[in-house]
């Protein structure tokens, strides 16, 4: 088969978010224009659309260009390559050895590749995988997700239990909201406060991605009466609920408000999802891990899933190495 690949132009925009929504097996609206250029200012793109003989898009690579490293992709959570339906092994392993051709072309001289979690396929999509093992890609970074498995749910701790009992005895309760502005201050405070950091998105980003993907990014917040104890901002896709930020203040933390949004999301509003993801507790790379985080994830019966990336020294050989495995 031969393959094809182009940079990602604005000419492209329909294409590719056609690809991903409707004809790809692993892809998510964070792989959408509309996500991944909020940001296009702190990130040089260099989107690859790859397509066969026949002129059809048979995988996408987002990606940004820094110095002479390719990242897929800096700016999100996860990467790597987006493949439609009746991709194969073999399909993938040309597909991959075809663009390490393409950017040893251009002078790249490394790839950093992030994995998409398995729990993100619609259908089985690790043929990169396999790919990244015959080209001797090194483990960059590994970091643990921590993920609730709907169909054997794990009963939450006897600790996580108290809570939810004593914010539903001080009259708590929760709802879907879009006081972004309200929710930020907390955030903001309490990552100050705790990590001397701030949100990965300014108050400002949030409200436009969620305006631009209401199906998607969802907050939810616990109240007493009209004060906002705490919430918790979801991105959903088609099989998993993902946390994205959880917040709360002092007083919401001593009546369990947290306790009961995630009782609320886990038991109810997401629990026709096939997962729900905590997101990571690591830091440092993935070198350390936060006790006590991950704790208060796995206390809601929550369990290890690895996310990995891989980096790929790029040379005239590398492609090599893929294709001579195909026999």
């Amino acid at each position: 088969m031969q393959i094809t690949i182009s940079r990602y132009t604005p000419q492209s925009y329909r294409l590719w978010n056609d690809f991903v929504c409707n004809n790809s097996k692993n892809g998510t609206f964070l792989i959408c224009r509309e996500y991944m250029d909020y940001h296009c200012d702190r990130f040089e793109d260099f989107s690859l659309i790859v397509s066969d003989d026949k002129g059809k898009i048979r995988a996408l690579l987002p990606a940004n260009l820094f110095q002479n490293t390719i990242c897929s992709h800096g700016g999100l959570t996860y990467g790597g390559f987006v493949t439609d339906v009746s991709m194969t092994t073999t399909v993938m392993l040309e597909v991959f050895a075809s663009v390490l051709d393409y950017l040893c072309a251009h002078k790249i001289e490394k790839l950093v590749y992030k994995t998409i979690p398995y729990i993100y396929h619609k259908l089985p999509s690790e043929e990169d995988r396999y790919a990244l093992f015959l080209c001797n890609a090194k483990l960059l970074r590994r970091d643990v997700l921590t993920i609730i498995n709907d169909r054997n749910k794990i009963q939450f701790q006897e600790r996580r239990r108290r809570k939810i009992k004593v914010a539903k005895k001080n009259g708590l309760f929760v709802e879907e909201t879009y006081d972004f502005t309200r929710y930020w201050n907390i955030l903001e405070q309490l990552l100050m406060s705790k990590y001397q950091t701030k949100p990965v998105h300014s108050l400002f980003e949030i409200t436009m991605l969620a305006s631009r993907f209401p199906e998607n990014i969802k907050l939810f917040a616990c109240y007493k009466e009209t004060e906002m104890l705490a919430g918790v901002v979801m991105y959903e896709s088609d099989l998993v609920g993902h946390v994205q930020y959880i917040a709360s203040t002092g007083e919401g933390k001593n009546m369990g408000a947290l306790d009961l949004i995630f009782d609320f999301l886990i038991n109810e509003y997401y629990r026709q999802k096939p997962f729900f993801d905590f997101g990571i507790s690591n830091e440092k790379n993935g070198l350390l891990l936060n006790q006590g985080l991950i704790e208060q994830k796995e206390g809601f019966g929550a369990r290890a899933v690895v996310h990995d990336q891989y980096e790929i020294r790029i040379d005239d050989k590398s492609s090599e190495l893929i294709r001579k495995a195909i026999v």
